[in-house]
């Protein structure tokens, strides 16, 4: 048996060691920025803080839910992150589906392939996409953060990959009891492509939610920033007067603190969705990745 010779001992122990410094590498920033969220201003500004609170205190995260700009954009993210993420997964779905047949069933499959790749490859420039989202009166808007970003190639075609793995007998048989193409996509291709639709729907759900650039070159109101642009904007560039958040607002309490509050918050609602996508994660991170 192989998996007892010494040589897959040395193998196992090297990996398994390696994966949980990779794992400590990931968690550790994590779990102090958890830290300093909890812990008291004197030690935060003095960057006495490691991996456990110092002088605990809720008081940032008081701050945070009490900053109705916050709580504004924290909605807005949602909103994105929830509408935007069907939008993606309905379009993808309806472009994979048709991708993935014989060129004898849709005989100008190349030409829309072609098409769909060399949007991939180029495009018209940021200048030409932010004049052409003002001529159709985007700005200002939810769906200038939704629309552009709907249609995403890549991921088109790892689920067209992964429809193409179905067995084609399933599909024969719909068509045998009646079914049409769209019945088909329905009842028979989408449940047996779970595991594909929840990861693509994941890495969707995460674009949508760490996105702040286009937030800041689209939304002129700051009252329309999603959360990754309002973050960016007190923590990167330290410009507290675009957000409305007073520095006197701060002085009983670090801005380390509420800064790292604020990030732990915006991290928040991916951690509690990943555990519930995990299973299937497992399963879709392999898409096309098995050929007969």
């Amino acid at each position: 048996m192989y998996h007892k010779t010494n040589s897959y001992k040395v193998f196992s122990i090297f990996n398994y060691t390696l994966l949980a410094v990779l794992s400590l590498i990931c968690l550790i920033p994590l779990i102090h920025i958890l830290a300093v969220s909890f812990s008291g201003k004197a030690p935060a500004n003095a960057n006495l803080v490691g991996l456990l609170p110092v002088q605990f205190t809720i008081d940032a995260y008081s701050q945070t839910l009490a900053n109705e700009n916050f709580l504004r954009s924290l909605w807005v993210s949602f909103v994105r992150t929830g509408l935007g993420t069907l939008i993606s997964m309905v379009v993808v779905i309806c472009a994979a589906y048709p991708l993935s047949k014989e060129i004898g069933n849709f005989k100008r499959k190349k030409v829309y392939t072609w098409f769909f790749v060399f949007t991939m490859l180029f495009n018209g420039g940021l200048i030409p996409f932010y004049i052409l989202i003002q001529n159709l009166n985007m700005m200002n808007t939810l769906w200038v953060l939704i629309l552009p970003g709907a249609v995403s190639v890549w991921n088109i075609i790892l689920l067209l990959n992964f429809f193409k793995n179905v067995p084609k007998e399933l599909e024969e048989a719909a068509f045998i009891d009646g079914a049409g193409y769209l019945r088909t996509l329905v009842s028979v291709y989408l449940p047996v492509s779970m595991p594909a639709i929840a990861t693509l729907s994941l890495f969707a759900m995460v674009g949508h939610w760490n996105s702040w650039f286009d937030g800041m070159i689209f939304m002129t109101d700051y009252k329309n920033y999603p959360l990754a642009t309002f973050l960016q904007t007190i923590i990167v560039q330290q410009d507290f007067s675009k957000v409305s958040v007073r520095p006197e607002d701060l002085e009983n309490i670090s801005q380390r603190t509420v800064k790292a509050a604020q990030i732990f918050i915006g991290m928040a609602p991916i951690l509690l969705v990943y555990p519930f996508l995990q299973r299937f994660f497992v399963k879709g991170i392999v898409i096309g990745a098995v050929k007969e």
